[in-house]
């Protein structure tokens, strides 16, 4: 029993690598490769912080590996808070149209 446990966990964790060699990711793949939540990725895609893709003949958002790999490098800041604030300001901006 223990033994099948061992294998599951070691093939879970290979689906984890190999899902790092995808050279486009969606949101759960993107959310697997950078620990960042899910929710977290959602409000970036939102608020237009993150770099991405979409094709218009499918509803989901697409992100180039290579592309999220520059953009990490670059330091966002990915807080709570100023993720937040952008969202706050974002409001305020549609409020006043």
């Amino acid at each position: 029993m223990e033994e099948q446990q061992n294998v599951l966990t070691l093939l879970k964790e290979i689906k984890i690598i190999l899902g790092h060699q995808k050279k486009v990711m969606n949101v759960e793949d993107l959310a697997a490769y950078t620990g960042l939540s899910k929710s977290k990725i959602y409000k970036l895609t939102s608020l237009k912080l993150i770099p991405m893709s979409n094709n218009k003949h499918i509803r989901q958002i697409f992100f180039d590996k290579d592309t999220i790999d520059k953009w990490l490098m670059g330091d966002p800041n990915l807080s709570d808070e100023f993720l937040e604030e952008k969202f706050n300001q974002q409001l305020q901006r549609n409020k006043n149209r």
